[in-house]
Parts: C-alpha cells; sequence; structure tokens
C-alpha cells in the first residue's frame, strides 16, 4: 500500500473524469481557451500522475478561439468532458460554451490519434453511459438534470429514445444546482453523481439512484466537507473501481489563485448509496494500492519549452513563432493593449502553493509601443516586462484588477494594465523571475528582474552560453521590483494563476523577442535573491 496527500496534484485541473484500463488510470480535465486542450493524464496509483495526451491541437478556428478579436473565449472552450472506455475503443466526449457544440472524440489508444464528429444538441456537463444491452446514454444539465438516449454511433438524440428530466434541484434552496453529471451502473443500479452548492453551505458531492434507467431517482448529499482549513467543499468528479474492489472518487476543491485541484477520495459500496470520505470528511490523507511499483512519473512541470505542461493562451499563429527546448521566439502580428488580448502567449500551470518562474529576455527588436514580460496570467493579472517608448527603454511593473463579482463569468478585458512601477533601463536584455505565494488568504507574487550587463562575460564562463553566464547570482543577483501584488480567482477566466510569456505591440507591428532558459522551482517558501 502506498500512503499519500489527499492533494493528488496541486495544480489546477479542474472536471476531472476518471476511468480504469487494466493497470492504468486516465483522467481527463477541463482546460477551456488553451491550446492544445482537453488534457488526459495517466496514473498506476491514483496518487502520482503524468501527461498522457491532449486531446486536440486546436478545436475551431473562430475570431475567439484565434484571439484575432481580441476578445477571445475566455471562461468558455471545452468543459467538463466525460472519458469512457467501450469495446476497446476510448470515448471522450464534452461541449464548448463559445461555438455551442457537443463534440465527441473516439480512439484506439490514449494517446491518439483522437478521431472528431459532433453530436447533435447541447449537454451541458455530460456524461455517457454504454448500458448491458447496447443502448447508449447521456446525463446532462443544470438543475434540471435530463436523460437522452442516443443513437448507437452516438451523432444524437435517438429518434423515439428517452428523452426526459429525472432530478430536479429546488431553486429556492441553492446557490448552484445540481450538474457536473457522472454516469454509472454498479451492481445492476444506475447512479449519478452531482456536484451543488445548498444555500448555506460549501460545494458538495451528491448523488442519485435508481434501479431503472428511467428512474424514479432518489438520492441526496453524500459529502460536504471541507480539506486542510480551505472553507471550500471536495466536490465534482468521478469514480473508479480498483482491481481489488475498492472504490474512490477524484473531485476537485477552490484552492484560491493556485486553482481548482483535484483530490482523492474513498468510496464505500458496500450499501446501495455510497459513502464519501471517512465520517463524514474527506481525509487528508489516502492509501492506495500501487499498480506498478518502480514507475517513474514525468513531472507536470517543465523547463522544456516543448514539453506538453506548457499551453498557448488560444490557438498560436505558428507563422509568428519559433520554438525549440530552450527558446521561444515571438513576432507580432496584430494591435492589441493588454497581455490578455496578445497572440502566442505561452503558459505553464503553477504547481504547488510556493513555486517562482525565471526566464531570460531579449527585447532587442522590439518597436516602440511594444510590450513584453512574464505575466502571472488569470483575471486579475499582473506582470514585469519591457517596454519601448520614443526610442527608449523602461522595465515595468503592471496590474489588472477587477471589480468583486462572485458569478461573472467570460467577460473580456479591453482596458490597458495599470502601470505600478517604472523604471528606464540601458539594455533590452534582462532576467524577470515571478515568486508566487499561494497560500489560504496569502496569495500574492513578487517580480524580480537582473540587467544582462556585458561586463558578465568576464566571468570564468567560456563554456557556457551567455544566458547561462548570466544565472550566476553573483554576477547577476535579482532585484525586487515593486510590491507584492495580490492574487485571487476569479470566473472571468475561470482558471488558476499560469507563468505567462507574452509580447505585444500597441503601436506597430513586426517587432520580435525572444525568450530563453526558462527555469522552475516549486515547494520552496524561501528564496535567496
Amino acid at each position: 500500500m502506498k500512503t499519500s496527500s489527499a492533494y493528488i496534484i496541486p495544480a489546477d485541473f479542474p472536471d476531472p473524469d476518471i476511468i480504469r484500463v487494466n493497470d492504468t488510470y486516465y483522467m481527463v480535465s477541463t482546460t477551456m481557451h488553451f491550446m492544445p486542450g482537453c488534457v488526459i493524464l495517466r496514473s498506476h496509483n491514483l496518487t502520482d500522475w503524468e501527461h498522457a495526451a491532449y486531446v486536440y491541437d486546436e478545436l475551431e478556428q473562430t475570431p475567439g478561439q484565434t484571439l484575432s478579436d481580441n476578445k477571445g473565449v475566455y471562461g468558455k472552450g471545452m468543459w467538463a468532458a466525460c472519458l469512457r472506455y467501450h469495446n476497446n475503443k476510448f470515448y471522450i466526449s464534452f461541449v464548448a460554451n463559445d461555438t455551442h457544440k457537443t463534440y465527441l472524440f473516439t480512439s484506439d489508444k490514449i494517446e491518439g490519434p483522437w478521431k472528431r464528429s459532433e453530436i447533435q444538441g447541447f449537454y451541458h456537463d455530460m456524461s455517457l453511459l454504454f448500458d448491458d444491452d447496447g443502448r447508449v446514454f447521456c446525463v446532462s444539465g443544470n438543475k434540471d438534470i435530463w436523460l437522452t438516449e442516443f443513437k448507437e454511433d452516438l451523432s444524437g438524440p435517438k429518434e423515439g429514445g428517452i428523452h426526459k428530466i429525472i432530478v430536479q434541484d429546488d431553486a429556492e434552496k441553492i446557490i448552484l444546482g445540481y450538474e457536473g453529471s457522472h454516469f454509472y451502473k454498479i451492481n445492476g443500479k444506475y447512479y449519478i453523481f452531482f456536484i451543488h452548492m445548498p444555500k448555506g453551505k460549501m460545494r458538495t458531492q451528491a448523488c442519485f439512484y435508481s434501479d431503472k434507467i428511467e428512474g424514479p431517482y432518489k438520492g441526496g448529499d453524500v459529502l460536504c466537507s471541507d480539506l486542510c482549513g480551505w472553507n471550500s467543499g471536495t466536490a465534482q468528479g468521478g469514480i473508479v473501481q480498483t482491481p481489488d474492489g475498492s472504490w474512490f472518487s477524484v473531485v476537485f476543491q477552490d484552492h484560491g489563485a493556485l486553482g481548482r485541484i483535484p483530490v482523492l477520495v474513498p468510496v464505500d459500496f458496500s450499501k446501495d448509496f455510497p459513502v464519501f470520505g471517512k465520517d463524514g470528511k474527506a481525509p487528508e490523507k489516502v492509501a492506495v494500492t500501487d499498480l506498478k511499483p518502480g514507475y517513474e512519473y514525468a513531472p507536470l512541470y517543465s523547463d522544456d519549452f516543448t514539453n506538453p505542461v506548457w499551453q498557448w493562451n488560444h490557438i498560436p499563429d505558428k507563422s509568428l513563432i519559433e520554438i525549440t527546448k530552450n527558446t521561444y521566439s515571438i513576432k507580432t502580428g496584430k494591435l492589441c493593449i493588454n497581455p490578455v488580448q496578445a497572440q502566442n502567449t505561452l503558459t505553464q500551470r503553477t504547481f504547488t502553493e510556493h513555486c517562482t518562474g525565471e526566464v531570460f529576455l531579449d527585447a532587442s527588436n522590439i518597436n516602440d509601443g511594444d510590450v513584453a514580460g512574464l505575466c502571472a496570467l488569470e483575471g486579475e493579472y499582473s506582470f514585469i516586462g519591457i517596454t519601448k517608448k520614443s526610442g527608449k527603454l523602461y522595465l515595468i511593473k503592471a496590474e489588472h484588477k477587477i471589480p468583486y463579482s462572485p458569478w461573472t463569468m467570460s467577460v473580456f478585458d479591453d482596458t490597458q494594465p495599470e502601470i505600478k512601477e517604472e523604471k528606464e533601463i540601458q539594455t533590452p536584455r534582462l532576467f524577470l523571475k515571478a515568486v508566487f505565494s499561494l497560500e489560504h488568504q496569502k496569495e500574492q507574487v513578487q517580480f524580480f528582474y537582473s540587467l544582462a550587463d556585458d561586463s558578465s562575460k568576464n566571468q570564468n564562463t567560456k563554456s557556457a552560453s551567455t544566458a547561462e553566464a548570466l544565472l550566476i547570482p553573483s554576477a547577476n543577483p535579482f532585484t525586487p521590483f515593486g510590491t507584492p501584488a495580490p492574487l485571487r480567482y476569479t470566473l472571468d477566466q475561470f482558471v488558476g494563476v499560469r507563468f505567462a510569456l507574452f509580447y505585444y505591440s500597441t503601436i506597430k507591428t513586426g517587432g520580435k523577442v525572444i525568450f530563453r532558459d526558462f527555469k522552475m522551482r516549486i515547494g520552496e517558501q524561501n528564496y535567496i535573491y
């Protein structure tokens, strides 16, 4: 047995659905506007995970998904995918809230290639069930939960098939109605798991079950539990059975600016109605059986720009970028006014409550009005970067705030960032660093910089690259720039804060910057600058 923290991945992987195929668990998670999208993770013990695949490189070449409209599809894109394995084939289905379509992807292998099609209709937070008699069903919806029978090829609803409301929530008693459906047949009974939020409670896991597919369904709450003092419920996710017959659920917990992070919760199916957690609580530690002891997992963070943990903010224009393991070069091809509108922004999740990222930036070829830098990207972003005005270079730190509204979603930002600090500099080559502290109610980022001084070449570093030489602390110590910028999770982008390398033009396109030698550290609370 292996004992692990219930926080199986300390990063933003929301809306998990999970299956097991032989000795391997697969989990899919929401990626919204990021490309490539619909990430699938792999594990052999339910607690250690690595990247397995993306389902698509890009979804739709719309003005929003390409960011050519300077609005994007923030808070939209793909949500809450369903992952199934049936007759030796993988199935993934989900809706995109900007295209208003329901997508189906199938593959013989988890790594792909994935064949894309569409399901007629729109099925919010859908979950598929392949029944024993060959029929296929979907549950979906919010507050009113619908059961829909699909055609055998899943192209749409079956003519004359079941289509009815099977569960309803009371609108007068809730903040968030039943949604996030997960549909199963276990020991001859039909189970549907939901997330919802009754008034006066945190996010709650609910379950309804029936002896018959069409109902009637009965049930209620199965888990209303905080974890580790975050005052935030653990809910919404799939369940999976281990080879020894044990059951677990992978749900998520809102974890502030870090995002919605996966939590492993044991489930007891000894009676008809499942029991989540222990003594009504989500435990902080879980014990699992390792199906592949000694397996080495690739980290879910990386310094390598070609590693799949990096995603573009929207569909990239590949004619404007060049990428290698150590370098990321960008040209500008449109005008915009802030990082949220910037094309070809390369991002990576923050990982753990304490993490830091450093990068070397060469802005030798920027134009007046250009801005490039390292951003803490979410709805309320902040960044450190370089700009040019009237031929002079300036180091800047900027922030963007939005009015507080707990349920405002899918808005776009058409304002310029507020410059908090500005300093004229003489070199276009510099190192930037972001240090994140994402503890409960202490969520902030502190930025640092180090100017690239040619005198550093006098160091004894003939065998190293210029960038590597400049990283020697004695040659280029980092200096704090401005005060820490507060961070908080907002629903306009609906994602945890990310490292983001960005570049945009406000006056004239065609400039170019080069990011090089990104370095990331995690889990450290005390840094030496």
